[in-house]
């Protein structure tokens, strides 16, 4: 059937509203479509063993529902004041039929990256798929109000986690496994607000190039995926200003914000056999802000 895709999801303007970070999907408005009631599995990741961090709103969410319904199993990654949102993600992934493993904690520690990867792997009985989602975005409008203590939270959640979680991972990877991380249009085109955030993700589409061209031989894909604004409880809680959120997404050539369940067909192609010969490859869902 024909969707208009300009028209399929709320566009702005929204309600006034802020959360204290990290922020909750249930408490925004309009609720985010993570894919709960209209994604469909096709068994293209049967069998398959998968570590999501942020999975329990936003993109990690999306994707944590749609790779359950394709038959992956999945430890489940967040922070422990998340847990409301968690719960009712492990639920859509045990009504597909499919495990689901909580394992709260937070990923800029690294020694926590090294127990998640090893307790992930002892519950699912081997890892074959790594998504590092989870991101951490505070919007400044001036360098000056960008604290060392953010700037170095914002890389140890953002980068440090993805190369400790890759490490500790990669030697439990059978060939055919994939990595997926979560890049960001802010890779390419920074906002000036964005200044930390902006910088981590530039960083991520190197990591993810460098490590694909390192780790080929052994037959372990490695890609990244850029989203353009997306609504999730990441824009309200701080990831941009307060007054932007009414317009949010507006900007884009489609005139709204995408939606979660847009982004998780994409993780799951890049997760599957189908693109067996796509590696160090940045994929962007921006509606319609190309990527170079």
């Amino acid at each position: 059937m024909l969707q208009d895709p300009t028209t399929l999801y709320p566009k702005p303007k929204f309600a006034k509203q802020t959360q204290t970070s990290p922020g909750l999907a249930k408490d925004m408005d309009p609720k985010p479509d993570h894919g709960e009631t209209t994604y469909k599995g096709y068994g293209r990741l049967k069998g398959r063993k998968a570590l999501i961090t942020g999975a329990d709103s936003g993109i990690g969410r999306a994707v944590a529902i749609a790779f359950a319904r394709e038959g992956a199993d999945i430890v489940m990654n967040y922070l422990e004041m998340e847990e409301a949102d968690a719960a009712e993600v492990k639920a859509l992934i045990e009504d597909a039929g499919q495990k689901a493993f909580q394992m709260p904690g937070d990923i800029s520690d690294e020694n926590f990256c090294k127990e998640l990867v090893k307790n992930a792997a002892e519950a699912l009985g081997g890892l074959d798929i790594v998504i590092n989602n989870a991101g951490k975005q505070v919007a400044q409008k001036s360098i000056e109000d960008i604290t060392t203590e953010q700037f170095d939270k914002t890389f140890k959640t953002n980068i440090y986690a993805m190369f400790w979680i890759c490490k500790a991972a990669l030697p439990l990877m059978p060939a055919g496994a994939t990595i997926i991380n979560t890049a960001s249009i802010q890779s390419y085109i920074p906002s000036a607000t964005l200044l930390d955030y902006a910088s981590t993700k530039s960083a991520i589409v190197a990591f993810t190039q460098a490590l694909a061209k390192q780790i080929a031989p052994k037959g372990i894909r490695v890609n990244a995926v850029a989203p353009g604004p997306i609504w999730t409880p990441l824009q309200p809680s701080g990831g941009q200003p307060p007054e932007k959120i009414p317009d949010f997404g507006m900007q884009v050539p489609m005139g709204r914000p995408g939606q979660p369940a847009e982004l998780a067909p994409i993780y799951v192609l890049l997760a599957s056999p189908e693109s067996s010969y796509v590696t160090g490859e940045v994929y962007g869902v921006t509606g319609g802000n190309p990527i170079p």
